[in-house]
């Protein structure tokens, strides 16, 4: 059985619906239900680096080689730029877990990829590719690289405050804070 005592959560920043060009994204780099790190970089809204800018950020930190599993806030960051989980997988060499607190309207999700953003058919492809939104507790999940059991082991050592792993709590709150001046919302 797999531990997974090192993980990087990663949220983006909120952003005006307006908001064209790079958003925030923040990594919060746990060992254990301790906060080690933060890692930023910044992703194009409806673009389609997501999945390189990630990989890249994380192969050069100094916690790159330490990570046992990686966990995304939903499988698209600032708007639709959407993660290749199988790929960053690969590039990294470790689990790469979504995790979302509701499952998404899949059906509305395909018709607003193909219908309203550049390159929508491409970034369809790979929410299909990132299988099943399966439900792991309370949550759901998607997931390259463990086991449904593995998922469920992982998100319930590493829910402290409420379902909601800390990695992906706290970057959502670092995120809010940064952007806004304080961090709202519930994750």
């Amino acid at each position: 059985m797999r531990r997974f005592t090192h993980v990087i959560g990663f949220d983006d920043a909120p952003f005006e619906r307006s908001h064209r060009g790079g958003v925030l994204v923040v990594g919060a780099v746990y060992a254990g239900t301790r906060l080690e790190g933060v890692l930023s970089a910044k992703v194009r809204r409806d673009g389609a680096n997501a999945t390189r800018v990630l990989a890249d950020l994380i192969r050069r930190s100094r916690f790159g080689a330490h990570a046992h599993l990686v966990l995304l806030q939903g499988i698209a960051l600032a708007g639709f730029n959407v993660v290749d989980l199988a790929g960053l997988h690969r590039a990294l060499g470790v689990p790469v877990l979504v995790v979302v607190r509701k499952p998404p309207n899949l059906a509305r999700v395909r018709r607003a990829l193909l219908e309203h953003v550049p390159g929508g058919a491409r970034k369809w492809r790979l929410v299909e590719r990132a299988g099943a939104v399966e439900r792991c507790g309370r949550l759901y999940v998607q997931r390259a690289g463990l086991s449904l059991a593995e998922a469920e082991r992982a998100l319930a050592a590493l829910a402290v405050s409420s379902s909601v792993p800390e990695p992906l709590r706290t970057a959502h709150l670092i995120a809010g804070g940064v952007t806004q001046g304080e961090s709202r919302h519930r994750v």
